[in-house]
Protein backbone atom coordinates (compact mmCIF):
# COMPACT_ATOMS: atom_id res chain seq x y z
CA UNK A 1 0.00 0.00 0.00
CA UNK A 2 1.81 3.84 -0.67
CA UNK A 3 0.81 6.73 0.02
CA UNK A 4 -2.47 8.14 -2.12
CA UNK A 5 -3.45 4.27 -2.89
CA UNK A 6 -7.42 3.12 -2.28
CA UNK A 7 -8.22 -0.11 -2.36
CA UNK A 8 -12.48 0.06 -2.34
CA UNK A 9 -13.91 -2.46 -4.95
CA UNK A 10 -15.38 0.38 -7.91
CA UNK A 11 -17.79 -0.56 -10.88
CA UNK A 12 -16.26 2.54 -12.71
CA UNK A 13 -14.85 2.15 -16.18
CA UNK A 14 -10.60 1.86 -15.32
CA UNK A 15 -8.18 4.06 -17.00
CA UNK A 16 -4.51 3.44 -15.96
CA UNK A 17 -1.86 6.22 -16.10
CA UNK A 18 1.75 5.54 -16.87
CA UNK A 19 3.93 7.96 -14.91
CA UNK A 20 3.03 10.40 -12.08
CA UNK A 21 4.67 13.22 -13.56
CA UNK A 22 2.51 16.67 -13.58
CA UNK A 23 0.84 15.39 -16.93
CA UNK A 24 0.20 12.30 -16.03
CA UNK A 25 -1.50 13.63 -12.62
CA UNK A 26 -3.63 16.20 -14.30
CA UNK A 27 -5.45 13.44 -17.31
CA UNK A 28 -5.68 11.74 -13.92
CA UNK A 29 -7.42 14.48 -12.28
CA UNK A 30 -9.57 15.06 -15.01
CA UNK A 31 -10.57 11.70 -15.99
CA UNK A 32 -11.69 11.10 -12.45
CA UNK A 33 -14.00 14.50 -12.42
CA UNK A 34 -15.40 12.72 -15.64
CA UNK A 35 -15.92 9.57 -14.23
CA UNK A 36 -13.59 7.18 -14.31
CA UNK A 37 -11.35 5.53 -12.20
CA UNK A 38 -7.54 5.87 -12.23
CA UNK A 39 -4.91 4.14 -11.08
CA UNK A 40 -1.74 6.14 -11.27
CA UNK A 41 1.31 3.92 -11.85
CA UNK A 42 5.30 5.56 -11.07
CA UNK A 43 8.08 3.69 -10.40
CA UNK A 44 9.96 6.59 -8.37
CA UNK A 45 8.96 6.60 -4.62
CA UNK A 46 7.53 10.11 -4.98
CA UNK A 47 4.90 11.86 -7.19
CA UNK A 48 6.34 14.49 -9.36
CA UNK A 49 8.48 13.07 -11.82
CA UNK A 50 10.66 15.70 -13.11
CA UNK A 51 8.66 17.93 -10.65
CA UNK A 52 9.78 15.77 -7.67
CA UNK A 53 12.03 16.63 -5.41
CA UNK A 54 15.35 15.14 -2.80
CA UNK A 55 16.10 16.15 0.97
CA UNK A 56 19.34 16.09 2.57
CA UNK A 57 20.94 17.67 5.49
CA UNK A 58 17.93 20.03 6.07
CA UNK A 59 17.52 21.50 2.46
CA UNK A 60 14.79 20.54 -0.20
CA UNK A 61 16.66 20.04 -3.36
CA UNK A 62 14.09 20.69 -6.48
CA UNK A 63 15.05 18.68 -9.57
CA UNK A 64 12.91 19.56 -11.87
CA UNK A 65 11.14 22.65 -13.10
CA UNK A 66 10.47 26.32 -10.57
CA UNK A 67 9.34 28.56 -12.41
CA UNK A 68 5.56 28.73 -12.75
CA UNK A 69 4.03 31.27 -15.52
CA UNK A 70 0.97 30.66 -16.15
CA UNK A 71 -1.83 29.78 -13.34
CA UNK A 72 -4.81 29.85 -15.07
CA UNK A 73 -4.11 26.30 -16.11
CA UNK A 74 -4.03 24.79 -13.01
CA UNK A 75 -6.81 26.80 -11.99
CA UNK A 76 -8.44 25.55 -14.92
CA UNK A 77 -7.64 21.74 -13.68
CA UNK A 78 -8.58 22.38 -10.23
CA UNK A 79 -11.82 23.85 -11.12
CA UNK A 80 -12.99 21.10 -13.38
CA UNK A 81 -12.73 18.66 -10.66
CA UNK A 82 -14.92 21.31 -8.68
CA UNK A 83 -11.89 22.54 -6.32
CA UNK A 84 -10.23 25.67 -5.65
CA UNK A 85 -6.83 25.70 -7.02
CA UNK A 86 -5.51 28.08 -3.84
CA UNK A 87 -6.86 25.77 -1.34
CA UNK A 88 -4.40 23.53 -2.23
CA UNK A 89 -1.14 25.10 -3.54
CA UNK A 90 0.20 28.40 -2.64
CA UNK A 91 1.90 30.46 -5.64
CA UNK A 92 4.16 33.03 -4.91
CA UNK A 93 4.23 35.75 -6.91
CA UNK A 94 7.99 36.72 -8.04
CA UNK A 95 9.34 40.62 -8.35
CA UNK A 96 11.59 40.33 -10.75
CA UNK A 97 10.99 37.41 -12.29
CA UNK A 98 15.06 36.53 -12.95
CA UNK A 99 17.86 38.88 -14.01
CA UNK A 100 19.85 38.14 -16.63
CA UNK A 101 23.40 39.06 -16.33
CA UNK A 102 26.35 39.27 -18.55
CA UNK A 103 30.10 38.80 -18.42
CA UNK A 104 30.83 42.45 -19.24
CA UNK A 105 29.10 42.64 -15.52
CA UNK A 106 25.61 44.17 -16.86
CA UNK A 107 22.18 42.53 -15.85
CA UNK A 108 18.57 43.26 -17.03
CA UNK A 109 15.98 42.65 -14.08
CA UNK A 110 12.94 41.38 -15.89
CA UNK A 111 9.44 42.15 -14.87
CA UNK A 112 5.53 42.21 -15.67
CA UNK A 113 5.34 46.17 -15.54
CA UNK A 114 6.12 47.54 -19.33
CA UNK A 115 7.56 50.81 -18.63
CA UNK A 116 9.64 49.15 -15.83
CA UNK A 117 11.18 46.86 -18.22
CA UNK A 118 11.23 50.11 -20.54
CA UNK A 119 13.91 51.71 -18.21
CA UNK A 120 15.90 48.58 -18.03
CA UNK A 121 16.25 47.90 -21.83
CA UNK A 122 17.25 51.66 -22.15
CA UNK A 123 19.91 51.41 -19.45
CA UNK A 124 21.42 48.80 -21.89
CA UNK A 125 20.82 50.40 -25.26
CA UNK A 126 18.23 53.19 -25.65
CA UNK A 127 18.39 53.12 -29.17
CA UNK A 128 16.85 49.68 -28.78
CA UNK A 129 13.61 50.70 -26.99
CA UNK A 130 11.58 50.99 -29.74
CA UNK A 131 12.55 47.65 -31.11
CA UNK A 132 11.41 46.12 -27.99
CA UNK A 133 8.37 47.34 -27.92
CA UNK A 134 7.69 46.02 -30.95
CA UNK A 135 8.58 42.63 -30.38
CA UNK A 136 6.37 42.88 -27.23
CA UNK A 137 4.04 43.59 -29.88
CA UNK A 138 5.01 40.80 -32.32
CA UNK A 139 5.27 38.44 -28.82
CA UNK A 140 1.35 39.29 -27.95
CA UNK A 141 0.00 38.44 -31.82
CA UNK A 142 2.08 34.76 -31.53
CA UNK A 143 0.35 34.76 -28.04
CA UNK A 144 -3.31 34.97 -29.13
CA UNK A 145 -2.22 32.39 -32.42
CA UNK A 146 -0.06 29.89 -30.70
CA UNK A 147 -1.13 30.27 -26.89
CA UNK A 148 -4.67 30.51 -27.05
CA UNK A 149 -5.43 29.03 -29.89
CA UNK A 150 -3.45 25.95 -29.91
CA UNK A 151 -2.69 25.33 -26.35
CA UNK A 152 -5.69 23.07 -25.45
CA UNK A 153 -6.91 21.81 -29.10
CA UNK A 154 -6.15 18.85 -30.18
CA UNK A 155 -3.47 18.14 -33.00
CA UNK A 156 -3.93 14.80 -34.06
CA UNK A 157 -5.66 15.82 -37.49
CA UNK A 158 -3.46 16.83 -40.15
CA UNK A 159 -6.56 19.52 -40.73
CA UNK A 160 -6.17 21.36 -37.36
CA UNK A 161 -2.62 22.25 -38.38
CA UNK A 162 -3.04 23.29 -41.95
CA UNK A 163 -6.08 25.86 -40.46
CA UNK A 164 -3.23 27.90 -39.24
CA UNK A 165 -0.41 27.57 -42.01
CA UNK A 166 -1.84 30.64 -42.78
CA UNK A 167 -1.60 32.50 -39.67
CA UNK A 168 1.75 31.11 -39.50
CA UNK A 169 3.09 32.29 -42.45
CA UNK A 170 1.69 35.73 -42.27
CA UNK A 171 3.75 35.75 -38.59
CA UNK A 172 6.97 34.15 -39.85
CA UNK A 173 7.02 31.02 -38.41
CA UNK A 174 9.52 29.37 -40.55
CA UNK A 175 11.79 31.95 -38.55
CA UNK A 176 13.81 31.27 -35.38
CA UNK A 177 12.87 33.52 -32.25
CA UNK A 178 16.37 34.18 -32.34
CA UNK A 179 16.27 35.59 -35.87
CA UNK A 180 12.98 37.83 -34.67
CA UNK A 181 15.08 39.60 -31.44
CA UNK A 182 17.49 39.98 -34.10
CA UNK A 183 15.17 42.03 -36.18
CA UNK A 184 14.05 44.12 -33.95
CA UNK A 185 16.97 44.72 -31.46
CA UNK A 186 20.32 45.43 -32.20
CA UNK A 187 22.36 44.76 -28.87
CA UNK A 188 23.53 41.67 -28.50
CA UNK A 189 22.55 41.12 -24.83
CA UNK A 190 18.74 42.16 -25.83
CA UNK A 191 19.10 39.89 -28.31
CA UNK A 192 19.62 36.96 -25.90
CA UNK A 193 17.01 38.63 -23.60
CA UNK A 194 14.51 38.01 -26.04
CA UNK A 195 15.07 35.12 -27.48
CA UNK A 196 16.17 32.43 -24.59
CA UNK A 197 13.27 31.20 -23.82
CA UNK A 198 12.86 28.29 -25.43
CA UNK A 199 16.01 27.06 -23.62
CA UNK A 200 13.68 26.24 -20.81
CA UNK A 201 11.34 23.98 -23.19
CA UNK A 202 14.36 22.40 -24.38
CA UNK A 203 14.83 24.01 -27.99
CA UNK A 204 17.91 25.97 -29.81
CA UNK A 205 16.77 29.43 -29.81
CA UNK A 206 18.48 29.64 -33.10
CA UNK A 207 16.24 26.51 -34.46
CA UNK A 208 12.77 26.69 -33.04
CA UNK A 209 10.00 28.52 -34.56
CA UNK A 210 9.76 32.44 -33.52
CA UNK A 211 5.92 31.25 -32.24
CA UNK A 212 7.86 31.10 -28.83
CA UNK A 213 8.18 34.60 -28.32
CA UNK A 214 4.80 34.26 -27.09
CA UNK A 215 6.18 33.43 -23.68
CA UNK A 216 6.91 37.12 -23.35
CA UNK A 217 3.50 38.10 -23.21
CA UNK A 218 2.40 35.05 -21.28
CA UNK A 219 4.85 36.13 -18.68
CA UNK A 220 3.93 39.52 -18.30
CA UNK A 221 0.29 38.97 -18.32
CA UNK A 222 0.12 36.39 -15.80
CA UNK A 223 3.66 36.65 -14.07
CA UNK A 224 6.07 34.46 -12.84
CA UNK A 225 5.75 32.32 -9.61
CA UNK A 226 7.14 30.40 -7.17
CA UNK A 227 5.46 27.58 -5.54
CA UNK A 228 5.78 27.09 -1.35
CA UNK A 229 7.04 23.56 -0.88
CA UNK A 230 8.67 23.39 -4.45
CA UNK A 231 6.55 22.17 -7.39
CA UNK A 232 6.95 18.86 -5.80
CA UNK A 233 4.52 19.92 -3.32
CA UNK A 234 2.29 20.75 -6.18
CA UNK A 235 2.47 17.14 -7.44
CA UNK A 236 1.55 15.77 -3.99
CA UNK A 237 -1.43 17.90 -4.17
CA UNK A 238 -2.70 16.65 -7.58
CA UNK A 239 -2.08 13.01 -5.91
CA UNK A 240 -4.34 14.28 -2.85
CA UNK A 241 -7.52 15.18 -5.54
CA UNK A 242 -6.99 11.78 -7.05
CA UNK A 243 -7.09 9.75 -3.78
CA UNK A 244 -10.15 11.98 -3.26
CA UNK A 245 -11.96 11.28 -6.27
CA UNK A 246 -11.66 7.37 -5.54
CA UNK A 247 -8.47 7.01 -7.37
CA UNK A 248 -5.23 5.58 -6.81
CA UNK A 249 -1.54 6.16 -6.94
CA UNK A 250 1.03 3.39 -6.98
CA UNK A 251 4.08 4.00 -6.21
CA UNK A 252 7.89 1.91 -6.26
CA UNK A 253 5.98 0.68 -9.54
CA UNK A 254 7.26 -0.13 -13.05
CA UNK A 255 5.25 -0.38 -16.17
CA UNK A 256 6.93 -2.96 -18.42
CA UNK A 257 4.68 -2.72 -21.36
CA UNK A 258 0.98 -1.97 -22.19
CA UNK A 259 -1.03 -5.03 -22.96
CA UNK A 260 -2.70 -5.04 -26.11
CA UNK A 261 -6.02 -7.02 -26.48
CA UNK A 262 -7.37 -7.09 -30.23
CA UNK A 263 -4.96 -4.34 -31.06
CA UNK A 264 -6.15 -2.02 -28.57
CA UNK A 265 -4.55 -1.30 -24.88
CA UNK A 266 -6.38 -3.23 -22.66
CA UNK A 267 -4.29 -2.50 -19.63
CA UNK A 268 -0.46 -2.70 -18.66
CA UNK A 269 1.86 -5.43 -17.22
CA UNK A 270 4.37 -4.24 -14.56
CA UNK A 271 8.15 -5.70 -14.19
CA UNK A 272 7.21 -7.64 -11.09
CA UNK A 273 4.88 -9.72 -13.54
CA UNK A 274 1.61 -8.44 -12.50
CA UNK A 275 -0.88 -6.89 -15.04
CA UNK A 276 -3.54 -4.02 -14.24
CA UNK A 277 -6.61 -4.17 -16.75
CA UNK A 278 -8.17 -1.25 -17.70
CA UNK A 279 -10.42 0.79 -20.30
CA UNK A 280 -8.38 3.16 -21.80
CA UNK A 281 -4.42 3.63 -21.17
CA UNK A 282 -2.88 7.06 -20.65
CA UNK A 283 1.25 7.40 -20.96
CA UNK A 284 2.68 10.26 -19.46
CA UNK A 285 6.26 8.31 -20.58
CA UNK A 286 8.21 9.76 -22.57
CA UNK A 287 7.25 9.25 -26.41
CA UNK A 288 10.45 7.62 -27.12
CA UNK A 289 10.21 5.39 -24.19
CA UNK A 290 6.29 4.45 -25.40
CA UNK A 291 6.93 3.50 -28.60
CA UNK A 292 10.71 2.49 -28.22
CA UNK A 293 9.84 -0.26 -25.59
CA UNK A 294 6.86 -0.35 -23.96
CA UNK A 295 4.78 -1.01 -27.21
CA UNK A 296 8.09 -3.03 -28.16
CA UNK A 297 6.02 -5.97 -29.65
CA UNK A 298 3.14 -3.96 -31.66
CA UNK A 299 3.77 -3.26 -34.87
CA UNK A 300 4.35 0.40 -35.74
CA UNK A 301 3.73 2.85 -38.60
CA UNK A 302 4.77 5.90 -37.84
CA UNK A 303 7.03 5.69 -34.17
CA UNK A 304 9.17 3.50 -35.69
CA UNK A 305 12.93 2.79 -34.45
CA UNK A 306 13.90 4.65 -37.52
CA UNK A 307 11.54 7.44 -36.56
CA UNK A 308 12.59 7.95 -33.64
CA UNK A 309 16.39 7.74 -33.91
CA UNK A 310 16.03 10.66 -36.51
CA UNK A 311 14.35 12.87 -34.36
CA UNK A 312 15.67 15.54 -33.25
CA UNK A 313 15.71 15.52 -29.40
CA UNK A 314 16.15 18.38 -26.68
CA UNK A 315 19.44 19.50 -24.60
CA UNK A 316 20.77 17.56 -22.15
CA UNK A 317 21.18 19.20 -18.00
CA UNK A 318 23.79 19.31 -15.79
CA UNK A 319 22.52 20.49 -12.35
CA UNK A 320 24.61 21.02 -9.66
CA UNK A 321 22.12 20.94 -6.43
CA UNK A 322 24.08 22.23 -3.35
CA UNK A 323 23.48 23.87 0.35
CA UNK A 324 25.71 26.23 2.34
CA UNK A 325 25.46 27.87 5.54
CA UNK A 326 25.85 30.74 7.10
CA UNK A 327 25.10 32.81 3.63
CA UNK A 328 21.06 33.79 4.12
CA UNK A 329 22.78 37.47 4.61
CA UNK A 330 25.82 36.85 2.59
CA UNK A 331 24.50 37.67 -1.18
CA UNK A 332 22.31 39.98 -0.93
CA UNK A 333 21.81 40.80 -5.01
CA UNK A 334 21.40 37.17 -5.56
CA UNK A 335 18.09 36.88 -6.13
CA UNK A 336 15.43 33.80 -6.75
CA UNK A 337 16.16 33.51 -10.38
CA UNK A 338 19.50 34.52 -11.99
CA UNK A 339 20.80 34.03 -15.39
CA UNK A 340 24.60 34.11 -16.11
CA UNK A 341 25.15 34.30 -19.66
CA UNK A 342 28.12 33.48 -20.83
CA UNK A 343 30.58 34.98 -23.28
CA UNK A 344 29.32 33.04 -26.54
CA UNK A 345 25.38 32.56 -27.41
CA UNK A 346 24.85 31.28 -30.31
CA UNK A 347 28.03 29.76 -30.41
CA UNK A 348 27.43 27.60 -27.06
CA UNK A 349 24.01 26.52 -28.55
CA UNK A 350 25.89 25.21 -31.81
CA UNK A 351 27.80 23.45 -29.24
CA UNK A 352 24.91 22.14 -27.27
CA UNK A 353 22.61 21.30 -29.85
CA UNK A 354 24.42 20.23 -33.25
CA UNK A 355 27.78 19.60 -32.47
CA UNK A 356 27.10 17.31 -29.40
CA UNK A 357 31.08 19.20 -27.83
CA UNK A 358 31.32 19.94 -24.20
CA UNK A 359 31.95 23.03 -23.86
CA UNK A 360 34.64 25.12 -21.55
CA UNK A 361 32.54 27.97 -21.08
CA UNK A 362 29.28 28.04 -20.14
CA UNK A 363 25.81 29.39 -19.27
CA UNK A 364 23.82 29.18 -15.90
CA UNK A 365 20.43 29.18 -14.65
CA UNK A 366 20.56 29.59 -10.74
CA UNK A 367 17.68 28.92 -8.72
CA UNK A 368 17.95 30.11 -4.81
CA UNK A 369 14.41 29.14 -3.49
CA UNK A 370 15.38 29.88 0.09
CA UNK A 371 14.97 34.24 0.02
CA UNK A 372 11.29 33.21 -0.83
CA UNK A 373 10.68 30.12 0.72
CA UNK A 374 12.68 29.71 4.18
CA UNK A 375 11.63 25.98 4.69
CA UNK A 376 13.83 25.02 1.71
CA UNK A 377 16.85 25.20 4.01
CA UNK A 378 18.56 25.12 7.41
CA UNK A 379 18.23 28.27 9.20
CA UNK A 380 20.48 30.92 8.42
CA UNK A 381 21.46 28.71 4.89
CA UNK A 382 20.83 28.53 1.13
CA UNK A 383 19.98 26.12 -0.54
CA UNK A 384 20.74 26.03 -4.50
CA UNK A 385 20.77 25.08 -7.85
CA UNK A 386 23.27 25.87 -10.87
CA UNK A 387 21.65 24.26 -14.23
CA UNK A 388 24.11 24.01 -17.79
CA UNK A 389 22.95 23.17 -21.08
CA UNK A 390 24.96 20.33 -22.27
CA UNK A 391 24.67 18.26 -24.72
CA UNK A 392 22.42 14.57 -24.63
CA UNK A 393 24.04 11.68 -25.08
CA UNK A 394 23.10 10.81 -28.60
CA UNK A 395 25.50 12.41 -29.98
CA UNK A 396 28.29 10.43 -32.15
CA UNK A 397 30.59 11.20 -29.62
CA UNK A 398 28.68 11.26 -26.02
CA UNK A 399 30.08 12.98 -23.27
CA UNK A 400 31.70 10.43 -20.45
CA UNK A 401 30.24 11.98 -17.50
CA UNK A 402 31.63 9.20 -14.98
CA UNK A 403 34.77 10.78 -15.69
CA UNK A 404 33.86 14.88 -16.56
CA UNK A 405 30.91 15.12 -13.98
CA UNK A 406 33.05 16.32 -11.16
CA UNK A 407 35.37 18.43 -13.55
CA UNK A 408 32.62 19.85 -14.77
CA UNK A 409 30.96 20.99 -11.36
CA UNK A 410 34.13 22.35 -10.23
CA UNK A 411 33.67 24.94 -13.31
CA UNK A 412 30.51 25.56 -13.08
CA UNK A 413 31.67 26.46 -8.71
CA UNK A 414 34.62 28.97 -10.54
CA UNK A 415 32.06 30.59 -12.78
CA UNK A 416 29.55 30.48 -9.30
CA UNK A 417 32.25 32.11 -7.32
CA UNK A 418 33.79 35.04 -10.10
CA UNK A 419 30.46 36.03 -10.90
CA UNK A 420 27.61 35.63 -8.46
CA UNK A 421 28.85 33.93 -5.09
CA UNK A 422 31.95 34.95 -3.79
CA UNK A 423 33.44 32.30 -1.15
CA UNK A 424 30.78 30.26 -2.53
CA UNK A 425 33.73 26.39 -2.14
CA UNK A 426 34.11 27.52 1.53
CA UNK A 427 30.19 27.53 2.42
CA UNK A 428 29.10 24.67 0.63
CA UNK A 429 27.53 21.57 2.42
CA UNK A 430 25.70 19.53 0.73
CA UNK A 431 26.34 18.61 -2.64
CA UNK A 432 24.58 16.43 -5.52
CA UNK A 433 24.59 16.27 -9.30
CA UNK A 434 22.44 15.53 -11.70
CA UNK A 435 23.73 14.32 -15.62
CA UNK A 436 22.39 13.66 -18.68
CA UNK A 437 23.13 9.98 -17.77
CA UNK A 438 20.83 10.49 -14.64
CA UNK A 439 17.86 11.84 -16.53
CA UNK A 440 18.23 8.86 -19.09
CA UNK A 441 18.43 6.07 -15.83
CA UNK A 442 16.01 8.45 -13.40
CA UNK A 443 13.12 9.19 -15.88
CA UNK A 444 13.85 6.88 -18.43
CA UNK A 445 14.60 9.43 -21.23
CA UNK A 446 15.88 8.50 -24.49
CA UNK A 447 19.53 10.21 -24.86
CA UNK A 448 18.86 11.35 -21.62
CA UNK A 449 17.56 14.28 -23.01
CA UNK A 450 15.60 17.01 -20.32
CA UNK A 451 12.61 17.81 -22.43
CA UNK A 452 11.67 15.36 -24.82
CA UNK A 453 11.36 15.78 -28.49
CA UNK A 454 12.94 19.20 -29.60
CA UNK A 455 10.12 21.98 -30.09
CA UNK A 456 11.02 22.68 -33.66
CA UNK A 457 8.45 23.74 -35.85
CA UNK A 458 8.27 20.10 -37.95
CA UNK A 459 8.47 18.11 -34.20
CA UNK A 460 5.54 20.75 -33.27
CA UNK A 461 1.36 20.63 -33.37
CA UNK A 462 0.33 17.54 -35.75
CA UNK A 463 3.87 16.83 -36.64
CA UNK A 464 4.67 15.69 -32.56
CA UNK A 465 3.33 11.84 -31.18
CA UNK A 466 -0.32 12.83 -30.94
CA UNK A 467 -1.97 13.08 -27.92
CA UNK A 468 -4.81 10.22 -29.04
CA UNK A 469 -2.31 7.46 -30.26
CA UNK A 470 -1.50 6.68 -33.95
CA UNK A 471 -0.24 3.13 -33.40
CA UNK A 472 -2.79 1.64 -31.13
CA UNK A 473 -6.50 2.38 -30.29
CA UNK A 474 -7.31 3.23 -26.67
CA UNK A 475 -3.88 4.46 -26.13
CA UNK A 476 -3.57 8.45 -25.01
CA UNK A 477 0.05 10.82 -24.11
CA UNK A 478 0.20 13.27 -22.26
CA UNK A 479 3.62 15.09 -21.17
CA UNK A 480 6.89 17.00 -22.82
CA UNK A 481 7.42 15.22 -25.67
CA UNK A 482 4.07 15.49 -26.70
CA UNK A 483 1.21 18.15 -27.89
CA UNK A 484 1.27 21.23 -26.67
CA UNK A 485 5.09 20.34 -25.65
CA UNK A 486 7.38 21.08 -22.47
CA UNK A 487 7.03 23.42 -19.59
CA UNK A 488 4.38 23.19 -16.81
CA UNK A 489 1.42 25.01 -18.99
CA UNK A 490 2.23 22.61 -21.89
CA UNK A 491 2.55 19.29 -19.75
CA UNK A 492 -0.79 20.16 -17.85
CA UNK A 493 -2.71 21.47 -20.91
CA UNK A 494 -2.13 18.19 -22.56
CA UNK A 495 -4.33 16.73 -19.68
CA UNK A 496 -7.03 18.72 -21.11
CA UNK A 497 -6.69 17.81 -24.64
CA UNK A 498 -6.54 14.10 -23.57
CA UNK A 499 -9.89 14.28 -21.59
CA UNK A 500 -11.94 15.94 -24.42
CA UNK A 501 -10.51 13.12 -26.31
CA UNK A 502 -11.29 9.83 -24.16
CA UNK A 503 -14.72 8.80 -24.07
CA UNK A 504 -17.20 9.36 -21.32
CA UNK A 505 -17.19 6.49 -18.71
CA UNK A 506 -18.95 2.96 -19.07
CA UNK A 507 -19.05 3.99 -22.53
CA UNK A 508 -16.07 2.26 -23.55
CA UNK A 509 -16.24 -0.90 -25.37
CA UNK A 510 -12.96 -2.59 -24.71
CA UNK A 511 -12.31 -6.26 -25.59
CA UNK A 512 -12.45 -8.33 -22.54
CA UNK A 513 -9.06 -8.31 -20.61
CA UNK A 514 -7.86 -12.29 -20.84
CA UNK A 515 -5.57 -12.26 -18.18
CA UNK A 516 -4.49 -16.21 -18.50
CA UNK A 517 -3.30 -15.52 -21.56
CA UNK A 518 -1.33 -12.70 -20.73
Amino acid sequence: MTRHEQTTPDARSHAVVIGAGLGGLAAAMRLGAQGWRVTVVDRLDVPGGRASSISSGGHRFDLGPTIVTAPSVFQRLWAACGLRFEDDVDLRPLDPFYRIAWPDGSHLDCTGDEERMAEEVARLSPSDVAGWRRFLRDSEARYRVGYEGMLTKPMHRLRATAEVLPTFARLRADESIHTLASKRVKDARLRMALSFHPLFIGGDPTKVTSMYALVSHLEAKEGVHYCMGGVGAMAWAMAGVVARQGGSVRLGAQVDSIVLDGGRAAGVRLTDGASIHADAVVSNADPGHLYDTLLRDAPRKRWTKRRLKRSKWSMGLFVWHFGTEGTRDLWPEVGHHTILSGPRYTGLLRDVFREGRLAEDMSLYVHRPSVTDPTSAPKGGDTFYALSPVPHLGHRDPVRWAEEAERYRRRVQDVLEERLLPGLGARVTQSMCLTPEDFRARYLSPHGSGFSIEPRILQSAWFRPHNLSEEVPGLYLVGAGTHPGAGLPGVVASAEVVAALVPPANAVEAPAFREAAE
